[in-house]
């Protein structure tokens, strides 16, 4: 194509759903653009084993995963770009999207940006990411099977990560900068009614210590209250401080809820934006998974497909459109 082609569609993203919308789409004849930016692959780039996603009985490590993901996509014809996007128009057609100052025009866009666990800033949390540090439990719970992990967070999610990592680890040390928690009561009270957990209050995380193999042995907390210094032995540390969606580039085009996700219509990826969807955990603040944010750009490459062909036949009903399997 050339520059100035108008695509039938762009993907904006580089995680599970924006190469699993890609492969769809491809598969379509759809030649899809994705622009995948500098850091493609998402977070699953800084994840060491993946053993919950179908298909791989024998686990596989995140960025290897991603490389697949991307692999099979380009296989079928897909087109990637990878730069990041620096502005988009979505108030008329062709829709456009800029990377510095070179233009691409699309009929549709499916935005897969994705989300960011929120991190400590710790160099040393950095360092051993996938080697003991995680930002999410169900992930890599099993990993800690009859060890013992601490949690940061002072949340629901931290409370939720804390009670579902007690049914593997033999000890869950939840540390929380306050002197009380933001999490509702109901939550605190599980966490707390868990033998298996407990809590230091007023207290950070002033390092993650490793050992000389590179894997995690404790972390250096500091009590806000007294500045005592106090080493907690653990084999893992859980981060549960927030996410953070992707969604900056899109403010004042799409609609977001308080938290920054992007609203999509019903069961659909729909935005408020003909012919803009969104897929993955950039709309998606509830399960967060790489599985679910790869069915989610499945549905946004039939849902974009389904609208190409209804405006080719006239029609306005997405759902009378056909789709391909």
């Amino acid at each position: 194509m050339t520059a100035n082609s108008v695509r039938d569609v762009i993907i904006i993203g580089g995680g599970p759903a924006a190469y699993t919308a890609a492969l769809y789409t491809a598969r379509a004849n759809l030649e899809p653009l994705v622009i995948e930016g500098f850091t493609w692959g998402g977070q699953l780039m800084i994840t060491s084993d993946v053993e919950n996603y179908p298909g791989y009985p024998d686990g596989i490590v995140g960025p290897e995963m991603m490389q697949d993901f991307r692999r099979q996509a380009e296989r079928f014809g897909t087109e990637f770009i990878t730069d990041d996007v620096t502005r988009v128009d979505f108030s008329e057609q062709p829709l456009r999207v800029w990377v510095g100052e070179d233009e691409y025009r699309a009929r549709t866009v499916i935005v897969a940006t994705g989300a960011t666990a929120r991190q400590l800033g710790l160099p040393s949390e950095q360092k051993l990411q996938g080697r003991g540090v995680s930002y999410c439990a169900v992930c890599d719970a099993a990993f800690f099977r009859d060890q013992e992990v601490v949690v940061v967070g002072g949340g629901d999610s931290a409370m939720e990560e804390a009670t579902f990592l007690a049914r593997f680890a033999t000890k869950v040390t939840i540390v929380h900068r306050r002197d009380a928690f933001r999490a509702s009561p109901i939550m605190v009270d599980r966490a707390r009614a868990n033998e298996r957990v407990e809590m230091v209050l007023d207290s950070v995380v002033r390092e993650v210590l490793g050992v000389e193999d590179g894997r995690m042995r404790g972390v250096l907390v500091e009590n806000l209250s007294t500045g005592e210094l106090t080493e907690i032995p653990a084999d893992g540390l859980f981060v549960a401080i927030g996410h953070d969606p992707t969604t900056a580039l899109f403010v004042g085009q799409l609609d977001m809820d308080d938290a920054g996700y992007v609203l999509t219509s019903g069961k659909s990826t729909e935005t408020n934006v003909p012919a803009v969807f969104a897929a993955g955990d950039v709309q998606d603040h509830v399960y967060r998974q790489a599985v679910t944010a790869a069915a989610s750009g499945c549905m946004a490459a039939l849902d974009a497909e389904r609208y190409l062909a209804a405006q080719e036949s006239g029609q306005s009903d997405l759902a009378a459109a056909p789709t391909t399997s």
